[in-house]
């Protein structure tokens, strides 16, 4: 399977929709648009072409990072999977959207600043999260297990 991968630069032109989901699912929403723009040599001046508007979607860790960091109106820039969206409208008409599965989403720091703040992992340690000292430790505060005996030997 070969994916589209897309970046796109412009402005967010709607508000971030959050659906959190069943709390691993979460998603973000929001629309980005983007006016190509051209120097004109003969009328010395640049001239707009058409927006172009692309539906960004973000999911799990990113759509809440996007949720907390992502306004209407600012510049940002957006890496990910091009992806066609179907539907049937109200009057059983085949409509059909693009959509950017985002795999990264900044703001554009050709357009103004920002200030990083890194997210803080609220996940708990499974066993085998634990790194070999902590495995050590639990193992020399354990009782004496007795006297190790190889499988297969009497």
């Amino acid at each position: 399977m070969q994916d589209a991968t897309v970046t796109i630069g412009g402005y967010v032109g709607s508000d971030v929709e959050f659906v959190e989901g069943n709390g691993t699912n979460a998603r973000a929403l929001f629309r980005v648009g983007s006016t190509p723009r051209w120097y004109d040599r003969s009328s010395g001046g640049w001239r707009d072409q058409e927006t172009i508007w692309i539906t960004v979607k973000a999911w799990r860790g990113l759509a809440h990072n996007v949720k907390a960091s992502v306004r209407k109106g600012e510049p940002v820039i957006v890496t990910g999977r091009l992806r066609a969206s179907k539907w049937k409208d109200q009057a059983g008409e085949e409509r059909s959207r693009l959509v950017v599965e985002a795999m990264a989403i900044g703001h554009d720091l050709n357009r103004g600043t920002t200030a990083y703040r890194r997210t803080e992992r609220t996940t708990t340690p499974h066993e085998d999260d634990i790194d070999d000292s902590e495995l050590v430790r639990r193992l020399e505060t354990s009782q004496d297990p007795g006297p190790l005996v190889e499988p297969g030997a009497a």
